[in-house]
């Protein structure tokens, strides 16, 4: 039995040892996240908030036709998010679309006890509405947009280590960061 355990804490040593040697190099990062794979998730956390808030009876239902996400731009450490959808207000026996197009920016902060990836710090940088009676920025409409756009980015993450993947699973139980670079995030250690 004391055999088996010495085994197991050395492979897991060396495990860890693999895991600190390759996240230090800056050319090299065990686990990255691209572009195409956070707007996926984020379609995903869109359509399972939409619902969990139509569920406690929110009057509001937001979809998303499109997610498009920028990291890195400008060698800057953020992301910024285009989203065009649709808001409804479900009143009256009735449902009031209206179609809108943000355009927001905010930094990756990877939560360690979460193992999940949120965006923060939000910053509205453009907006449009559109609906047949108006078009273009609708200040009413586009603040209360935004407010349930940050509530759902602090709240609900847009990525998340998948505890079945055994690389995923070891990467968690490491102090980790995540760093942003062009076209992707890149889980490293961290230095706290």
């Amino acid at each position: 039995m004391d055999k088996r355990r010495l085994r197991l804490s050395g492979l897991w040593g060396f495990v860890l040892v693999v895991l600190a040697l390759s996240s230090g190099c800056a050319s090299l990062s065990p686990y990255a996240i691209s572009e195409g794979e956070l707007e996926s998730h984020l379609q995903d956390v869109v359509r399972d908030y939409d619902r969990m808030q139509l569920k406690n009876g929110s009057p509001l239902s937001l979809s998303l036709k499109e997610a498009d996400i920028t990291l890195g731009p400008d060698g800057r450490d953020v992301a910024v998010i285009d989203l065009k959808g649709q808001v409804a207000l479900n009143a009256f026996l009735t449902k009031l679309p209206v179609d809108i197009a943000l355009k927001v920016e905010g930094a990756p902060v990877y939560d360690s006890k979460e193992k999940a990836i949120y965006i923060r710090r939000l910053k509205l940088l453009e907006s449009s509405v559109d609906s047949g009676f108006f078009k273009g920025d609708l200040a009413p409409v586009t603040s209360s947009v935004m407010r349930v756009v940050a509530q759902m980015l602090e709240t609900m993450p847009v990525y998340r280590l998948d505890d079945s993947n055994l690389a995923q699973r070891m990467f968690g139980m490491v102090p980790l960061d995540v760093r942003v670079v062009p076209g992707r995030l890149e889980f490293v250690m961290s230095d706290k």
